[in-house]
């Protein structure tokens, strides 16, 4: 037992210590790296929501932009339309990401495999479609800029404005924080270790006597509402809603980040989504053939190290690693 809380100390402090170290560069880069920052937490929250489907339970989804989108255009329309503060657009933004996950979960979950994929693919697709359909409503691929919509947070005696960089970059680290301290409780606790049961033998875990369609569902509502969580955060960081992050491209990424990062890691998620984001910015401003470059890049490193970076470190040196 002693031995056992040792080692979760350690990982916490691991935790915790990578929580601190976003929260200190904030005073020591340069604007630019700043916002860079901003943005890698931001989607490092959607990919440790993807990594409890895709790494912790070992269903793999081509449809989670759909519920990223469906975070970010509840929290954007919500303070478009009707004028809600952001705390309250992202608490709304939360709930629907949650039943549309659940709603989803109980459909898709019906099926299994490739089918399984396809399935989360193809209403993604329409849900991204929708937003193209109702351009009129969602600004469609122009989008909707929220600036001048965006109300103070009012924080008891004083309020502040998320237009200001440094409270975007403090309330992106709050969602980070919350869903990364909510995934290492999730590795901890009975519930996460049924989702690895089933991801390593669902035969074996149903013999067992677990539920395996609840378990899964659960986890797919679990992930749904995190990446919605992040979609919300988006919206209400960047100002800014639009088609775009409902494509395709946005149920790719997270999956890429995941399995560059190390699929079943805490920590992977954030190292692939921040390695990821920097190697597309700087190839970029290189040659405009920057996808080939990074194409090259990631197949690289996936082939030298296949369980992903923290995977790697975790399988060669730092087992305790969660």
């Amino acid at each position: 037992m002693h031995a056992a809380n040792k080692g979760f100390g350690k990982v916490l402090a691991v935790h915790i210590g990578v929580i601190a170290g976003f929260f200190i560069l904030q005073f020591i880069v340069p604007p630019f790296h700043a916002a860079m920052l901003t943005r890698i937490m931001v989607l490092a929250t959607y990919a440790i929501g993807y990594n409890i489907l895709l790494g912790y339970t070992g269903l793999m989804s081509l449809g989670h932009a759909m519920f990223f989108a469906t975070g970010l255009y509840a929290a954007g329309l919500s303070v478009i339309y009707y004028g809600l503060p952001p705390l309250e657009a992202l608490l709304l933004a939360i709930l629907l990401s949650a039943v549309m996950s659940a709603a989803m979960g109980a459909i898709t979950l019906r099926t299994s495999g490739v089918f399984f994929l396809i399935v989360t693919m193809i209403f993604s697709q329409v849900f991204f479609l929708t937003t193209l359909y109702f351009n009129v409503i969602t600004g469609g691929e122009e989008g909707l800029v929220l600036t001048r919509y965006l109300k103070p947070i009012s924080l008891g005696l004083f309020s502040v404005e998320l237009t200001d960089s440094a409270v975007k970059y403090n309330f992106a680290l709050i969602i980070f924080a919350i869903a990364f301290l909510f995934s290492l409780w999730l590795t901890r606790s009975p519930v996460g270790r049924v989702l690895v049961a089933i991801r390593e033998n669902e035969e074996r875990a149903e013999m067992l006597g677990y539920n395996i369609y609840k378990y899964k569902l659960l986890a797919f509502t679990m992930s749904g509402t995190i990446s919605g969580m992040a979609g919300a955060a988006y919206a209400l960081a960047f100002a800014y809603i639009g088609s775009a992050l409902a494509s395709i491209l946005y149920s790719i990424n997270p999956l890429l980040w995941t399995l560059l990062g190390g699929a079943g890691t805490t920590i992977g998620p954030i190292i692939g989504t921040g390695l990821m984001i920097y190697i597309i910015d700087f190839t970029s401003g290189i040659t405009t053939s920057y996808l080939i470059v990074v194409g090259v890049t990631l197949m690289l490193l996936v082939l030298a190290f296949p369980p992903g970076i923290v995977g790697a470190i975790r399988r060669r040196w730092l087992r305790w690693l969660p």
